[in-house]
């Protein structure tokens, strides 16, 4: 009796660690994190932008988080025509965060939150995204 308790505990044990595997799997695998950085309007409109809004509008990923951080901060603030694209992403579902560090450096903090970016520190934000295993790429 207790040997048959003791393999119904160990494969219960097993079968809730698969589970939780598969729900870590799932995160991993179905969230993007985008750190776009360039300055280079022309990285920005022919990839970055494409790239992010296609991958959320075809269900590429099911959560695109999109962190705008140094040079980018300024460009965006400066082009009428990323600020239209951010708003066709925003639309989306696309999580939109910024650098607060960065953003005050440029002057741009309260210009990206009319955006309706979350501008905070992204240090240890990134350093979790990354501790999750999350999809990060950059740009």
């Amino acid at each position: 009796m207790k040997k048959s308790i003791l393999i119904l505990t160990v494969l219960l044990a097993g079968s809730l660690n698969m589970i939780s595997a598969q729900e870590d799997h799932y995160t991993k695998d179905d969230t993007l994190v985008v750190v776009w950085t360039s300055g280079d309007f022309e990285v920005a409109e022919k990839m970055v932008y494409m790239y992010v809004f296609n991958a959320k509008r075809a269900g590429w990923f099911d959560e695109i988080i999109f962190i705008v951080w140094g040079p980018s901060a300024r460009l965006l603030t400066e082009n009428e025509k990323l600020q239209e694209y951010l708003e066709k992403m925003k639309d989306e579902g696309i999580i939109l965060e910024a650098c607060v560090a960065c953003a005050n450096m440029y002057g741009v903090a309260d210009d990206l939150r009319g955006m309706g970016i979350d501008v905070k520190g992204m240090g240890s934000v990134l350093s979790d995204y990354l501790k999750k295993g999350y999809r990060v790429m950059t740009f």
